[in-house]
């Protein structure tokens, strides 16, 4: 199954059992049977007849502005849904106690790969002794709330971003802190990119599931549209999104010609969007041993088979524990 980037204006069309997007220079034809999402970052015109073969077709198409932030999905009618899966996620949400354990089992999936990733770095050269000591002891076991959990999740985050300069140590891509909306500087405006497209991407593996991508736990289910992939997505955005950063920085695919200024803040150019989402998905492809099946699956997979583990949980099945690197 590929994911289709459509960087180019023009238009999306049915034609019976096919699609295909006509720009000025002509019609490129999409492998329908072979396609799980649509990524849109150009100006693309579509119509009704299109979305109800989508929906068909179970793809999901997601669109990001010239800016390359995310601005929403279109999101077929759930094939998978289960009421019962989703009266179990609200009971969960309401529940503080049970939503809490859930939320405290995010973070600490994204803490310790974050860590892992500090310490490869580490291995390698790079002076993070003394913030590997302090979000190792930043403690997520006896948290009274949510709002204590999102303190110490940001208090890891700041930590973890502070060793990004020294893992780097590139001058075009120095890092100082983390800004959004606009993001102030290149690496600020790849992190934001990136995480996007994970979003995304784990929006996308959820919809083949059983749940409801709208009751989150670390995240709050409020009027966003989705927020259990932001959860997923924390576990994700170190063991993905932050290795293909370091990986395109520290390999030179990255330059500082593929950013353009702009009066808010720094944008990707089309060139360096194009070199990012390559990355990412040639490394969602790639596959890993898995220790419990005992066989190669894809970082992809990984992804669907977190939400797996979150259904287990919900039904009181098997206890949720979080996808941890181990390389």
């Amino acid at each position: 199954m590929k994911s289709i980037y459509i960087f180019s204006s023009g238009e999306l069309k049915r034609k019976g059992n096919t699609l295909y997007f006509e720009t000025e220079q002509g019609k490129k034809y999409v492998p329908v049977e072979n396609t799980r999402e649509i990524l849109v970052f150009g100006e693309v015109s579509l119509n009704k007849k299109f979305l109800e073969f989508l929906s068909q077709k179970e793809i999901i198409l997601h669109y990001f502005s010239h800016h390359g932030y995310y601005m929403g999905s279109f999101y077929p009618r759930e094939h998978y849904n289960s009421g019962y899966m989703i009266i179990k996620q609200a009971e969960h949400y309401m529940d503080e106690e049970k939503r809490l354990e859930l939320a405290s089992s995010f973070v600490k999936g994204a803490k310790v790969n974050a860590l892992r990733n500090l310490k490869y770095y580490q291995r390698r050269g790079a002076f993070l002794d003394d913030i590997v000591e302090r979000i190792e002891n930043l403690s997520i076991d006896n948290v009274g709330d949510i709002n204590e959990l999102m303190a110490i999740e940001g208090n890891i985050k700041q930590l973890y971003y502070s060793g990004f300069d020294r893992i780097l140590k590139d001058e075009d891509f120095a890092f100082d802190k983390r800004t959004k909306r606009p993001p102030l500087n290149r690496l600020n405006t790849l992190i934001s990119f990136v995480n996007s497209i994970i979003y995304v991407i784990c929006l996308s593996e959820i919809y083949h599931t059983h749940l409801d991508p709208r009751i989150g736990f670390l995240h709050t289910s409020n009027f966003r549209r989705f927020s259990l992939n932001l959860d997923i997505a924390e576990i994700f955005k170190p063991v993905l999104g932050d290795r293909i950063i370091f990986s395109l920085i520290n390999r030179g695919m990255i330059k500082s010609k593929d950013f353009e200024k702009k009066m808010s803040g720094l944008n990707l150019e089309d060139s360096g969007k194009k070199k990012v989402v390559k990355e990412i998905d040639n490394r969602l492809k790639d596959t890993i041993k898995h220790e419990k099946l005992g066989r190669n699956v894809s970082y992809r997979t990984l992804i669907r088979m977190e939400a797996y583990k979150i259904e287990k949980h919900l039904i009181g099945e098997e206890k949720y524990t979080p996808f941890i690197m181990r390389w």
